[in-house]
């Protein structure tokens, strides 16, 4: 594939000159697709839906790309997977693991997005032994995600599971996520794109632990802390960064402007869940109307907190 090489508009070249310092860009056909975008829709399940990653990214994109406008919303759903597979056991909560292809077609239709990522995989072997038929259902259910967003014409990037950090005597459940995860990586000899949270977290825990053995990016084993977020959201900012990112950031307008933005992503998600629909039981969200005027709030201070982050960086 021809790498695109990336070229500042008119807008940038303004931006460089008049508030921040410029840096040399480098070559990265990533950032183009997000350049081109307009809506980007983060999938996933509970640590998805959770969504600190996902406002650590946004707050990397406003501040080092403040040329960009892109519409950023999570629509993750707790207990989710792309499988469509339920473990009885989770009947104990009352109702079986929603499928993300029971409302994948409203959500596209009703969303439009130009942009999708995508993080599956924990649920998705619903913390069982391997087994092939399992592993069938997560490709296939990749698969016909990957082929529902094209239909749309939307682009899609696929993220692979978290590390599973939960002990247990008798198997390794991390283990089929490293099997999962593999697969997905293989994809991108077919044109996929795979941004590769596994083997990253798995690396980061393992040195980590070799200074405190009872380090852990998550306390229940799954769903991961501020750490585990971070580490994240640094890997979907190195898979579209060009440029260095804003040394030493105006610290409490840049500690304020993450408040913000999780307030706004949080009303904004619970709204539009709400408004397409889906079979897990959850809290409602506001309306439409509603989470829009809260979220317009919300945009004022992002704004003034992004206002004083430039202005800081020209001095």
């Amino acid at each position: 594939m021809t790498k695109i090489k990336y070229r500042p508009d008119l807008r940038w070249i303004i931006l460089c000159a008049v508030a921040l310092p410029c840096f040399s860009v480098k070559a990265n056909e990533n950032f183009e697709i997000l350049k081109d975008s307009k809506k980007l829709v983060f999938l996933g399940d509970s640590i998805t839906y959770g969504g600190e990653y996902v406002v650590l990214f946004e707050r990397w994109l406003i501040v080092n790309h403040p040329e960009l406008s892109i519409e950023i919303l999570n629509q993750g759903i707790p207990s989710e997977t792309v499988s469509g597979l339920s473990e009885p056991g989770h009947l104990r909560h009352g109702f079986p693991r929603p499928d993300l292809h029971e409302r994948l077609g409203r959500a596209l239709k009703t969303l439009e997005p130009d942009l999708i990522i995508a993080c599956y995989g924990i649920n998705c072997g619903i913390y069982k032994p391997f087994d092939e038929a399992r592993f069938d259902s997560y490709k296939e259910g990749l698969r016909r995600l990957k082929a529902k967003a094209q239909e749309q014409g939307a682009k899609i990037i696929f993220m692979t599971p978290p590390v599973y950090d939960k002990p247990n005597p008798k198997f390794d459940y991390d283990d089929v996520m490293g099997t999962y995860s593999e697969w997905l990586v293989s994809k991108r000899k077919d044109g996929w794109r795979v941004i590769d949270l596994h083997s990253v977290m798995k690396k980061k825990l393992a040195e980590k632990r070799t200074k405190d053995p009872k380090f852990k990016y998550s306390r229940d084993g799954i769903h991961p802390g501020t750490e585990g977020h971070e580490l994240m959201a640094q890997q979907i900012i190195s898979f579209f960064e060009v440029k260095p990112p804003l040394k030493d950031p105006q610290p409490n307008s840049y500690g304020r402007l993450l408040m913000f933005l999780r307030e706004r992503m949080r009303v904004q998600r619970d709204a539009w869940l709400t408004k397409i629909g889906h079979k897990r039981p959850m809290r409602k969200g506001k309306s439409i109307a509603e989470a829009d005027k809260i979220a317009t709030e919300n945009t004022i201070q992002i704004k003034e907190n992004i206002k004083i982050i430039l202005e800081a960086a020209k001095q």
